[in-house]
């Protein structure tokens, strides 16, 4: 049976400032309530939808547990099984019923893979990878002609679609493709180029493709391209570590010629179009992984009950009930921000990309410990392929590295903040150089910093959460508060130490990215716990318990990072990687 879908939330908060972004405005040591609370819930329509779709899921992916690990094995998805989830409507989830789809909010569809995940990742992804990203740009930036051409076959089905960004030497540098189309005389486009690594990229029929086009406007520009047009061929299927029953290929494209009605949004405008739909479609990917780490809670509780040592249930044992909580921890939060930044899209949001990148790291992480727990639970177990821990393992293994690596979105995290930091410190500076020319501005931004200031150094100030909270909940909003402040402090720190020299100290801005990791995250969780003590939910005391280990547990790194601005091992770290490096190996043996 299918979990109660009723924490999924995206129905809209009319005090939200779809302007603004809550993780930014960290940086600035303000904590944007409008966009945190409260936490919001499911839409109706949403709700009457999910039930039954959730179900079917449950009892057609169930019934096929002993074949999708024969498809794992394999590395193969038979045809009938793909158009099986043709007839599920599966590839209609986000598309609007105008075009035959379900017009699922991003809240409801990212519940929708979560439920597909507890049973196989690489059904998700064959899922996923068609409407987060394969297809997403039709919706985000295809014109009227483009859409009625293609959705409709996209929700069907019929299409089945994929996102070609990532090649040989340009991965996570997205703007260093090789991927050339020339522009002809007659308006339309000469494509050349190989892609990597391309999700659906073999079972698909349609193509987002990201190709150099060197125009005034930029230097790469979308393309939306058919798997039937000649030219276009793809590879053999990948063998992965994970994930290995879903399709992953090369998708070449030799003189392939490309109608001018097919660019997908304006010339040159390309990178803004594949950030804009990695960044929406992040929800599928956290939501995935929320799913997969409810189905290892429930396999760890039952696996800690019926297995006994020394004539008693594992379960009795506290080291054991320790990874069994932290499991359930990292989940709600997980969770909590997952679902908050698919209601920032659904909302109409126009800045989430900080908070989406949040998101994908967490979870991803979150679900790798969690399935490494719940395999060390299982034992022996645990490590034979027939239990299903293993494969898990695997599959989550991914998260980490695909739609951009939690080491490059560490970075995007702490830099998208600290352009806001700068800003601010840019247009003190030039207040105080035209203070006499512009006194009322002048002065106005001087005592805004004054007052950002003195609010770090005293801790009063803006921002503090005013929203009335539990008891338990107001004494972690304080924890929240003060690193808020901190998170602020630092930031204006590093920047007027480093300058523009901040992009290369990336141990520093890895403490930086994480303390707004940190932030948000238990702010989220903060706002969830509360609406459920709200509105009354039996959970409530536990929820609030989740919110007090989270949060402690967070101040501790936090207040790591913190230190670790000025006391820390980091020129020790760079000089033994630099001796590695130089020597090519580890450089010591006992036998010397």
């Amino acid at each position: 049976m299918s979990s109660s879908p009723q924490a999924t939330p995206t129905a809209s908060n009319a005090a939200l400032l779809t302007e603004r972004s809550a993780a930014k405005h960290l940086f600035l040591g303000d904590i944007l309530e409008e966009n945190l609370f409260p936490y919001p819930r499911i839409r109706e329509r949403d709700r009457e939808l999910l039930v039954p779709i959730l179900d079917a899921i449950d009892e057609f992916l169930q019934s096929k547990q002993g074949e999708l690990r024969e498809w794992d094995d394999s590395g193969e998805q038979p045809a009938e099984f793909l158009q099986a989830l043709r007839d599920m409507g599966l590839f209609g989830l986000i598309i609007p019923e105008a075009a035959d789809g379900l017009e699922l909010s991003n809240g409801a569809y990212a519940r929708v893979i979560g439920q597909s995940s507890r049973h196989d990742s690489s059904v998700s992804l064959t899922i996923g990878a068609h409407s987060s990203i394969g297809m997403k740009g039709v919706l985000l930036w295809g014109n009227e002609e483009q859409r009625a051409r293609y959705l409709p076959r996209l929700a069907s089905g019929e299409l089945i679609a994929a996102f070609c960004l990532t090649e040989s030497g340009a991965g996570s540098d997205a703007a260093s493709i090789r991927t050339k189309a020339e522009k002809q005389t007659d308006g339309s486009w000469l494509l050349n180029g190989e892609k990597i690594w391309i999700t659906n990229g073999g079972i698909a029929g349609f193509y987002t493709v990201f190709a150099r086009t060197d125009s005034d406007s930029g230097k790469i520009s979308a393309f939306l391209v058919e798997a039937d047009w000649p030219g276009v061929a793809h590879g053999p299927h990948e063998d992965k570590m994970g994930i290995r029953a879903s399709n992953t290929c090369t998708v070449s494209f030799t003189d392939v010629r490309v109608p001018a009605e097919n660019l997908l949004g304006e010339e040159g405008h390309g990178f803004k179009v594949a950030m804009s739909i990695l960044n929406s479609g992040r929800t599928g990917l956290g939501g995935g992984a929320v799913g997969a780490m409810k189905r290892l809670i429930e396999l760890s509780v039952a696996q800690s009950q019926d297995r006994k040592q020394f004539g008693r249930p594992i379960a009795d044992y506290g080291l054991v009930r320790e990874k069994i909580a932290q499991m359930n921890v990292d989940c709600f939060a997980a969770e909590s921000a997952v679902f908050m930044v698919a209601h920032y899209i659904d909302a109409g949001c126009l800045d989430y990309s900080t908070e989406a990148a949040i998101s994908k790291i967490f979870a991803s992480e979150a679900l790798q410990k969690t399935a490494h727990e719940a395999l060390q639970i299982a034992a022996g177990n645990g490590f034979m392929k027939e239990f299903p821990y293993e494969k898990f393992s695997r599959d989550a293994r991914i998260l980490s590295i695909f739609e951009g690596t939690n080491e490059i979105l560490r970075l995007y995290v702490a830099l998208s903040g600290l352009k806001d930091v700068g800003t601010s410190l840019s247009e003190l500076k030039s207040a105080v150089g035209k203070i006499f020319d512009d006194p009322i501005k002048g002065f106005g931004v001087l005592s805004s910093y004054a007052q950002r200031r003195f609010s770090h150094s005293t801790g009063f100030g803006g921002d503090e959460i005013r929203r009335a909270l539990s008891p338990r909940l107001a004494k972690l909003a304080k924890i929240y508060e003060k690193y808020t402040r901190e998170l602020s402090r630092v930031s204006d720190e590093a920047l007027r130490r480093f300058g523009r020299g901040i992009t290369e100290q990336q141990f520093a801005l890895k403490r930086i990215g994480d303390l707004c990791i940190d932030l948000f995250i238990g702010l989220c969780v903060i706002s969830r716990a509360q609406s459920l003590i709200e509105a009354g939910s039996k959970h409530a005391d536990e929820a609030e318990t989740m919110a007090e280990v989270f949060t402690r547990q967070a101040r501790r790194r936090m207040l790591r990072n913190v230190r670790g601005m000025e006391r820390n091992e980091d020129p020790e770290i760079d000089r033994l990687a630099a001796a590695s490096l130089e020597r090519g190996r580890y450089g010591f043996d006992v036998l010397e």
